[in-house]
């Protein structure tokens, strides 16, 4: 449709249904599949700058990447069990809402919107993420009933489409519920995800390098879990590829590897 057409028709939707954004509440002014202004959406930007060339975590100091293969302190010390993991953006308040939306009110059309930003990351940096399957992160079977999807999938879904690889969805099962408290500390979430996951029962990823999708990553803990259960299962990789990270200053590392006192944290997500 020309351009001059399209906005017509933008704005006449937006004069007989005026619907609002979801994230900052005012009108909606074009007919979009998204109930998201474009500046709220605008505002849903990509990490930039230096990363942990392993986890993906950003750096506060350029100096990091004076090494030719600049990792974070955890890596260094071996914490995590994925090959490689990165994030589409950072987890502010626009986002952390936006992911709400896909989780919690049923705006599945945002898993599309997701799936492409991450499928800009994987254009941006091929080499990275050379896969063979794609597999989101499960839910428990209980909090999948109550919630009737996983978000994870809603994003995966289209993404192996775009990427034009096979989604296997049932590969990894979650054994054991999250913790009922919505804030848990970083060794809380460690010891929630501790042995969480396990390959279906007949399932194979013999040699197969597996590109892992969930919505948020905040310590690691969730990608390193499921890892460690599809390389017990023989896969010969596993690439974690999430929208949002939380940045934080601390490294979160394991209760095995991390200082006695634990640091609260506040994000719901691992």
């Amino acid at each position: 449709m020309p351009s001059f057409f399209r906005s017509a028709v933008d704005a006449l939707v937006s004069l007989l249904f005026p619907a609002p954004c979801l994230l900052c509440g005012d009108v909606l002014t074009t007919a979009s599949f998204l109930p998201i202004c474009g500046e709220c959406l605008a505002s849903l930007a990509p990490l930039t700058g230096s990363c942990c060339d392993l986890c993906g975590r950003p750096f506060a100091s350029e100096f990091a990447t004076d090494a030719a293969s600049p990792l974070c302190f955890a890596c260094r010390r071996g914490v995590y069990a994925f090959d490689r993991a990165r994030s589409y953006g950072s987890y502010t308040d626009e986002m952390a809402r936006a992911i709400s939306l896909l989780k919690y009110e049923q705006v599945l059309s945002l898993g599309k919107w997701f799936a492409a930003r991450l499928r800009e990351k994987v254009e941006v940096a091929p080499e990275l993420f050379k896969s063979d399957v794609v597999v989101p992160v499960p839910l428990h079977p209980a909090r999948r009933r109550e919630r009737g999807y996983n978000q994870a999938e809603l994003i995966a879904r289209p993404l192996a489409r775009q990427l034009k690889l096979p989604l296997r969805a049932y590969l990894l099962v979650r054994t054991k519920p999250r913790p009922p408290r919505l804030l848990l500390s970083r060794r809380e979430r460690w010891e929630s995800v501790r042995g969480a996951y396990a390959m279906r029962k007949g399932a194979k990823v013999d040699n197969l390098r597996v590109l892992l999708i969930d919505d948020v990553c905040t310590t690691g803990a969730t990608l390193d879990s499921c890892a460690r259960a599809l390389k017990r299962a023989g896969a010969k990789s596993v690439t974690g590829l999430t929208v949002a990270r939380v940045v934080a200053a601390s490294v979160p590392l394991p209760p095995s590897q991390a200082i006695k006192k634990a640091i609260p944290g506040a994000s719901p997500s691992i």
